[in-house]
């Protein structure tokens, strides 16, 4: 999967789960464009256009994780965290420190595709 943010194509190696091949079942049918609002410093989320299956566990999140919360909400962490949640892919050959300033401190809008 791709996610493109502020012209830059990122690409993320998904999980082997339920969520992740709903996301990918969902890509088949076009892109998705996700409206995302920084969170308490560490996280931007946006909501997905329906909902996809939860396989939440406690995990520690780190820069670069693409998460699903509470079944409808994408999130890409550039900090870390702590929460039942689940994972749905890492975003590969990117450093924290670029995947802060590529997302910066406002809101953005993340292209999901498979190509």
């Amino acid at each position: 999967m791709y996610i493109t943010v502020n012209e830059v194509k990122l690409t993320v190696k998904m999980e082997d789960n339920s969520s992740a091949q709903a996301l990918k079942s969902l890509l088949e049918k076009g892109d998705i464009t996700v409206d995302m609002k920084d969170y308490a410093g560490f996280e931007k989320v946006g909501f997905l256009p329906q909902s996809l299956p939860r396989n939440d566990s406690q995990i520690n999140t780190q820069a670069g994780d693409i998460i699903l919360y509470n079944g409808n909400q994408f999130v890409i962490y550039y900090g870390t965290n702590s929460w039942s949640l689940t994972r749905l892919g890492k975003i590969q050959n990117v450093t924290p420190a670029q995947l802060r300033q590529l997302l910066g401190d406002g809101n953005v809008t993340a292209t999901l595709s498979l190509h």
